[in-house]
């Protein structure tokens, strides 16, 4: 049986497709409160729970009888924070962490999952045309100075990622513009675009980040925002980000003038 725990947004949907595609038995664990896709029809199994209620998460996985399972969505933490209804399992790994940034606390919720007997992996085993691929994507080319700021962009993004912060910066001129935070890639675009036009937006993998979770990403709501912001380049990171609605989204590029490039770190 494969589990899907699933949170806001096209990904958990292109997940269970790709399950089902295989003729995989799959049991979503659809978390209530997030904006969540129409699911019921690739399940042969679903549950909705509330996001704080990590007991009886944990229970229903062992009770499905769980091998694999993969976290696929989005989840508001900025509304989680406020809204959620912990239950005793929650509150008692909320008070182990030793700090509370994203990549502890989704490493901590995996150790507990693996306990029942499922294995977490990355969406991407079923779904790995997800990932950005290396090259320029556009027929449009990043200038010289562009590529400075990207490569000053990274850097930048990799620093902040240490502190496990956020995953995008905007930058101009080797200056940063705007640094995201728990606000998301669209409004960090949006702020940017008050400061500054012509900039470069750049999304990395963080460093000691875990590839099975919340792998950077854009798609064709980032070049919507770009667009509007007056950014002109999008550098993702290739291999280790994905990019949803690829063709739509590199379409709108090309006639909006935005170059995106996939970027190997190394």
């Amino acid at each position: 049986m494969i589990g899907l725990i699933a949170g806001g947004g096209k990904y958990p949907l292109l997940f269970a497709q790709a399950v089902k595609a295989r003729n995989l038995p799959l049991v979503v664990f659809a978390l209530k409160g997030e904006e969540l896709p129409n699911l019921r029809p690739f399940a042969d199994r679903y549950h909705e729970i509330p996001i704080a209620r990590f007991g009886k998460l944990l229970k229903l996985i062992r009770k499905e009888g769980v091998k694999e399972i993969a976290f696929a969505g989005h989840i508001r933490k900025s509304k989680a924070i406020r809204f959620a209804r912990p239950d005793l399992k929650a509150i008692l790994l909320w008070q182990k962490l030793q700090t509370r940034n994203d990549d502890e606390i989704l490493r901590a919720v995996a150790r507990e999952i693996e306990k029942t007997g499922a294995r977490v992996i990355s969406p991407t085993k079923y779904l790995p045309h997800l990932l950005t691929p290396a090259g320029i994507l556009t027929t449009r080319k990043p200038s010289p100075s562009q590529w400075e700021d990207i490569v000053y962009g990274f850097s930048v993004a990799k620093a902040l990622g240490e502190l496990d912060i956020g995953q995008c910066v905007v930058v101009k001129d080797k200056m940063v513009v705007a640094v995201e935070a728990l606000e998301g890639t669209d409004a960090t675009i949006d702020r940017a675009g008050k400061l500054a036009r012509d900039t470069v937006v750049v999304k990395v993998f963080k460093p000691h980040q875990d590839p099975r979770f919340d792998l950077p990403s854009a798609g064709l709501q980032t070049i919507v925002s770009m667009k509007n912001a007056g950014a002109k380049v999008l550098a993702l990171e290739a291999g280790r980000s994905l990019f949803f609605e690829r063709e739509k989204a590199l379409s709108l590029a090309q006639e909006a003038g935005i170059v995106v490039v996939g970027v190997p770190y190394e």
